[in-house]
């Protein structure tokens, strides 16, 4: 006599759902709508400016590209490395005794006062605590005091320093700005420099 199967069978439900879960689960992971999810960390810049700092100490030679600009004391370099959101990306080396670079990375140009604040604010939370791992235990993390913008004021800037700093990276500074540039923009930027550089060679701004 053949056996009956019962099809709402609990323990044979259990068996094909499992497959069925997975089988979602795949075609969801590969879901062009499922990729272009905000996930925390898939679009944040957190890994590059951990690549940047990482070239700090060797005056981010190692991502220096086309020289596209030549001033009376300084060079601005292409970066090699795509810095993700960002709309250009440069390193200045000035003409002085010892070597002196910088780093800058034009984030947003908007005439939105709303999305530029905006903007810095998720910058600034995705580089405060940020942790970097220099090799050799020099670890240390990013860590600086939010300034709220204010419209009427034109500038905000937010200084982060490494800590604990090594002799590495204790003139380190990340600097995070949003300002105003007439006629009616504003821009968010972030910088890398030393701490002692000279006034007139912190945040150059590049006009169009």
């Amino acid at each position: 006599m053949r056996a009956v199967i019962n099809p709402y069978n609990p323990t044979l439900m259990r068996k094909s759902v499992k497959p069925l879960v997975l089988i979602t689960i795949l075609a969801l992971l590969y879901s062009p709508s499922f990729a272009q999810l905000k996930l925390p960390g898939i679009n944040g810049v957190g890994n590059d400016i951990k690549k940047v700092i990482e070239d700090y100490p060797n005056r981010f030679i190692n991502l220096m590209g086309e020289v596209i600009a030549e001033n009376t004391q300084s060079t601005d370099y292409r970066c090699t490395l795509k810095v993700n959101g960002a709309e250009e990306v440069i390193i200045t080396r000035y003409s002085a005794k010892r070597e002196v670079c910088s780093w800058k990375a034009r984030m947003l140009t908007t005439e939105n006062f709303e999305k530029a604040r905006q903007k810095f604010k998720s910058l600034f939370g995705q580089l405060n605590n940020l942790s970097i791992d220099m090799g050799e235990g020099r670890g240390f993390h990013l860590n600086g005091k939010y300034e709220i913008p204010v419209e009427g004021k034109k500038f905000a800037t937010v200084l982060f320093s490494a800590e604990p700093a090594s002799e590495t990276v204790k003139k380190l500074i990340v600097e995070l700005t949003l300002q105003y540039v007439e006629p009616m923009e504003w821009r968010v930027e972030l910088l890398i420099y030393d701490r002692d550089r000279q006034d007139n060679e912190k945040g150059k701004t590049v006009e169009d």
